[in-house]
This record gives C-alpha cells, structure tokens and sequence, in this order.
C-alpha cells in the first residue's frame, strides 16, 4: 500500500561533513566576512569629491534619520522643563532638570553653569555612556558618574548639559531589546534606542539655545562610550553644533562583524560587546565612515584608546583615514584631530585633557596645550545631583519604559483599493518600498553568484516507499544549502507540480523521529511507533488528535500526492543550526548590521532552493517547474515573502497554517510595519490560490475586502479564513 505523504528528511551523517565546525569557525564566518567585504569595497559609497559629496550630504542626513527613527522628525514639543532645584559649589552652579524631549519622554539632566557669568558663553551637551550609579536602590542616573566632565567645563567658563540615557536614566526604559530580551520585532519596526538618544540630544541642543546665558552658535557636543556613539550620529544629523568631541564611540563595519580586537574578548565581531543603542538600522547596508564623514567639516577631535575591547583601535583609524579624506575636500584639514592613550576602555585624563582643550580653541578661540589642563576634584556627592526625589513615583505620563512600542511610526493602513489603477499604485509602492526599506540586503543575481545545484545522492526510501534526491545549491557566497526531493518509487523521475515544505525552527522539532527512520538509526519500536503514525495519519477519523499532537504532520497530510514533494530547511533550521542562546542573538544582531535580517534571508533561501529544483540537476522534467509552497508557524511569512518576489506562473498557490498573530510573535522583516501591515501581504499574492488556517481570521479583512472589491483576477483568491 502506498505511504502518505512521502518524507524525505535530512540524513544527519551526510549533513554532518558540511556543517562540522571547529571552535575557531563559527556560523556563518565565511558569510558575514564576504558581506561585511562586499559593502566596503567603496569607503565612503565610491564619492570621491567635494562636489559629490556636497550633491548628496542632504540625501545622506534624511537617510541617516531614518536609520534612526528620525524621519519623518518628530514634533518639536514644549520640553516642558522642571528645573527641580540647584547646588551651589564654589566656582559653579549645577541646576537639577527635568525635561520632556517628546510628550511622556522624560530626561533627568544636570545643568552646570559657572557661578559668575558675564554674557554669552559657550556651551557643551555632555551624553552619558552606559554607567549606572545605584545606590541602595536609588537610581541617580549616569550623569553623576560623569559629573567631572560637566564640572570642569562649569567652573572654566561653559554651561555644560548631562543628560542621562533612556537605559539608565531616573526614568529607565530599555537599551538591550534584541542584545538581552529577545525582541527581534524591533528590526520589524525599524526601532533602534539610538535614535530616542539622539532625539534627546536634539531638544537637549534646542534648550541649550533657549538659556539666556548660552551663545547659540558655539555649542559643542562630547561623550565616550555609548555617548561617544551618540556625539557622532547627533554630530551627523545636527549641523548647529560648533565642534564635535566622540570619545570611544565608533569603529568600523570590519570590526564590529568580523575581527574583534586587541583582547580576544569578541573574535567574531564586537557587536558582541554592545548594546542596542550603538547602532542605527543599515538598512542602506553603510559602513561606519559615512556616518562619521556626515559630520565634516564641523571642528571634530575623534578620541581613544589602544587597548580598547570594544573600540578597536585598527578600525578607529580605518575609519580616521576616510575623514582625513573628506576633510580635505572642505579645506579643513586644521578642523580635524585624532588622539589614541593609553589603556582599555577607559575614562582618563590622556584623553579628557585634549578634549578640553579642543573645545577652548574652537568654542573660545583660545588655543590651549593639554598638558596646561588643570582638573581638581571638583565631585558633588550623588545624592545633590539626583532630579527625582528618592521616593518620588515614576511620573504618571510617563513612555520611557514603552516608547520603542511607538516612538517609529507604523504605516497608516491604506484605502481598499476601490479600481485596479488604483491598486496598481499602491502595489507598485509597496513592492519598491519593500526592495529598498525591508529586503534591501537581499543579492543581486551578480552577488548572489551561480547556484552550483549538484546532486549529493539519490537513494530508495522503502519504509515510506518513496525515491529521494538532494541537491546541494549556494544560497549566496558562505551559505551551501540542499533542498530535498521525493517521489513515488514506482516512478522513474519526478513529474509534475511540486509541494514545497518550507521549514522553521518550531516546525522542524516534529520532523526528528523521520530523520532517525530515514538515516536506519531507529530501533525497532521506534519503527513500531512510526508506522502506527503513518496508520493513523490515514484514518480519517484522527486529524485533530493528530494535529494537537505532531501539528506539522496535519500540512504534509493536506500535501498527499502522488505528485513530488520537497523540504526546505533556510539558514540555521534543523542540523545546520545554532544551538547556543548567545550565539543565536549575535548572529541575529550582525544580519541587522548587513541591513538584512536573518528571516529575511531565510527568504532568499527559499527563492534560491526553488531555482535549485528548478535546475537540471533536480530532474522535474519541466522547463518551468511549478510549486506550491506550504508552510506553518515561524515559517509562514518566510514562505510568504519568498513567493511575493516568485514570478506567479512558479508559484501557483501558497498554504499557510497557524501564521503568526503579529509581528512580536513571528520572524523580524526590516522595517516591515513602516512599508505595510504584515497580513496586508498577502494581498500581493494575487491572483494566486492562498489557503489560510490560523487563529487570527480578522487580521486579514482588508485583504478579503479588497479582493471583494477588485475580484480574485487582481487580488488573491483566499480560502480557509477558519480556525482549524
């Protein structure tokens, strides 16, 4: 008697010999070095004048914005500033403020301001690096750990503003979304903390400019570590600043995905060593030059250290060498400045005095040598600097915990499309958006090089009475995948339409006693145990058990043919992938870094291994193969997205089951919600047959209105908007 549906599961042995790696070959190494090389073969995006360069600064700026969640800018609101009290010192002043940088965003800063002042002066917004100060359960905020810097500009003539960081101001939200909390639905936002950061830094600048005792046009920006990190963006995005001073806050896309450092802590990247909040969404797929060259040609003293960790020192000057560069073009060579001390990561007076004394020559226009920089202990107890009272409730209004929910704006839904010129448009903007916005990072034909499809084997499957085929295909250059092939025995070759089983991680658990029977490791009960599976999958009376029970074997029932079937595992599903936690997350985080994400390259997989069945070696006889891709769970979007881009005529219908509800609970797609609303998708389908079964059949009643609307010759035909 025939089997239903035939399985052809992954033989381990043989997955073994292309997966083995060593301690020193990580996942993916060969990838990320071939990416990280691809986006930097041209520093500086191939410009190579000051007419070029000036030609496209703006477009860079909006683009840089919008890496960061700042485009569209947010209103400019009443900053609302509580100024909660003051600390008299001898030779300053330090006001403890309160501000809102947008409605319920709150800041804790301290204002340090010399206690005499005699008109107009100069002024420098200090952003705090990650440096909590917690005291028997008091939050003080960063700003009185980094109270020597304001201290010294205070008591030598500047008002100086330090402002804590959203992680660990008095009011903390949350830097590690994806590094220590797991939320990938960041990337799908297109969220980063860092552009909360710099837009505190903006109304910080705005209310810099407001005080009576503050010049305008000479206000300087400096902060190491993570402030380092924002003094560039903010230095990039901000042109009122008179002089930009980033401690420890930048290297390049080299060291970050690929080559750690002096230390050894980080061999594969220094990604590993750093919170959310360093980084902006590439989804330009930039290198770190261009958004320190954005800076130029205002007065820049870019600062470090030899040994720093997390900072290497290789990449700072990498990086220094194109500003070197750009600096020319303006003339402004005297502008620019690099200083390297001694030591690790660390805050020392090798590097503090130069920075003072840069801002005296280019905020004072009083050219000053370092080694004349005289620093007293000047600290305030933490207790006088705090701007909350010690048992003062968080304010009411407050986002800071919750403002990554909203601080992106999602796209508005759009009108249903009411004639087809109208759809037309709005699909040709959608399907541009999601080229350049959310798949921006997927390979041109070029890039992705030759698929390279090869049979590994072909072997009987008696047990399941099926014939099986792998065929070995290069996804892109580093990633070698197989997909796999089965049909009836009683046939010489695959004919006709095949299903395509497209897998996740959550699916792929249910598949693992097949594997043991398909590799002739299993005992005999476990054989015992399988066939009175495969009896029951062929009951019509047990679907539901079943399904409650091994949930992906309910799709490969609904996929019994005689015709071929094929499974699909992308990147790092099954044997192929990572099973440490750590790994996991900073594997994830460097696909951000390439502009891509790793579900959505795990769509390029599947567009890829369908053009590897396509291909001779695969034998399906046709010219143009056609598939129908079936998919459940994690793998639902990633099916979706790869037939969105599949010409309609390859891929004739999609099955979907148990889609994820929302973007929190499914796979991360840059910047997807800025394009669209994820179940909008399937609308893109059409005129496809989609078959849907989930949970969540309201999610997609613009689509069925819309198809109501325009008919299923436009819009897909959707079936199965049930609960199963």
């Amino acid at each position: 008697m025939p089997r239903t549906p035939a399985l052809l599961l992954i033989p381990l042995a043989v997955l073994a010999s292309t997966t083995a790696r060593s301690a020193d070959d990580p996942p993916l190494a060969e990838y990320f070095l071939a990416e990280v090389d691809r986006i930097t073969t041209e520093p500086l995006l191939g410009i190579d004048s000051l007419d070029q360069w000036q030609a496209r600064r703006p477009e860079l700026q909006r683009r840089l914005r919008s890496m960061i969640g700042l485009d569209p800018i947010p209103e400019r609101t009443d900053l609302k500033v509580e100024i909660r009290g003051t600390v008299e010192r001898p030779d300053f002043v330090v006001e403890r403020l309160l501000y809102q940088s947008s409605p319920g965003l709150y800041v804790t800063a301290n204002l340090y301001r010399p206690k005499q002042v005699d008109g107009k002066l100069p002024a420098v917004l200090y952003v705090c690096g990650h440096a909590s100060v917690v005291q028997d359960g008091v939050i003080y905020g960063c700003k009185a750990h980094y109270q020597h810097h304001a201290a010294w500009y205070a008591a030598n003539g500047y008002v100086c503003l330090v402002v804590d960081t959203l992680q660990l101001g008095e009011i903390p939200g949350l830097h590690h979304g994806t590094y220590r909390e797991g939320k990938w639905w960041w990337q799908s936002l297109g969220y980063t903390p860092t552009g909360i950061e710099v837009w505190n830094a903006i109304r910080a600048v705005d209310y810099l400019q407001s005080r009576p005792e503050v010049d305008p046009d000479r206000i300087g920006v400096s902060g190491r570590s993570g402030g380092g990190a924002i003094s560039w963006y903010l230095g990039a995005v901000d042109d009122r600043l008179a002089a930009v001073i980033p401690v420890a806050g930048i290297t390049d896309l080299h060291d970050h995905l690929v080559e750690g450092g002096p230390t050894g802590d980080y061999p594969n990247g220094v990604v590993e060593g750093h919170c959310d909040c360093m980084y902006l969404v590439n989804t330009d797929r930039w290198d770190f030059d261009v958004v320190a060259a954005l800076v130029a040609p205002k007065p820049l003293l870019v600062e470090n250290t030899d040994r720093d960790p997390i900072f290497p020192e290789a990449g700072v000057r990498r990086i220094y060498e194109q500003l070197q560069k750009v600096y020319s073009w303006y003339d402004a060579s005297d502008r620019l400045g690099l200083v390297v001390g001694e030591g690790g990561h660390q805050d020392t007076e090798e590097i503090r005095h130069p920075s003072y004394a840069f801002m005296n020559t280019w905020l004072k226009g009083e050219p000053t040598d370092p080694a004349d920089i005289d620093e007293p202990d000047r600290h305030v107890p933490i207790e006088l600097l705090k701007v909350l009272e010690p048992d003062e409730p968080i304010p009411a209004d407050s986002r800071n915990a919750s403002i990554d929910e909203s601080f992106v704006p999602a796209a508005e839904p759009p009108p249903v499309p009411a004639t087809e010129s109208e759809w037309q448009i709005l699909r040709d903007r959608w399907m541009s958006l999601l080229r350049t916005e959310v798949f921006a990072g997927w390979p041109d034909e070029d890039a992705a090089g030759p698929l390279d499809a090869e049979i590994a084997f072909e072997r009987e499957v008696p047990v399941l009475d099926r014939r099986a085929r792998a065929i070995d295909f290069t996804a892109q250059p580093g990633i070698r995948l197989r997909a796999y092939l089965t049909w009836p025995a009683n046939q010489d070759a695959p004919a006709g339409p095949a299903r395509v089983l497209v897998l996740g991680e959550d699916s792929w658990d249910d598949l693992l006693p097949w594997v043991e029977l398909i590799e002739g490791r299993a005992d005999d009960a476990q054989q015992d145990e399988l066939r009175q599976l495969l009896a029951r999958i062929e009951d019509p009376q047990s679907p539901q058990e079943i399904l409650s029970e091994h949930p992906f074997l309910f799709l490969l029932a609904a996929a019994a043919d005689p015709g071929p079937l094929a499974i699909v595992l992308p990147r790092g599903v099954g044997p192929s992938s990572w099973e440490d936690g750590r790994q996991d997350t900073h594997i994830r985080r460097r696909f951000a870094l390439l502009g891509q994400t790793l579900d959505g390259m795990r769509a390029f997989d599947v567009r890829r291994a369908l053009g590897a069945l396509a291909s001779p070696e695969a034998g399906l006889g046709a010219e143009s193969p056609r598939f129908v891709l079936y998919a459940r769970g994690e793998a639902v979007p990633v099916a979706l997205w790869a037939a969105v881009f599949e010409p309609e005529d390859s891929v004739v219908m999609v099955a979907l089951f148990d889609p994820p509800s929302s973007i929190r609970d499914g796979p991360a797609f840059l910047n997807l919600s800025r394009v669209l609303d994820p179940p909008q998708a399937v609308a893109l389908l059409g005129p496809r047959l989609v078959l849907i079964q989930g949970d969540e059949p309201g999610a997609y009643s613009w689509v069925i209105e819309a198809a109501r609307s325009l008919g299923t010759g436009l819009l897909p035909r959707i079936v199965g908007l049930e609960a199963p």
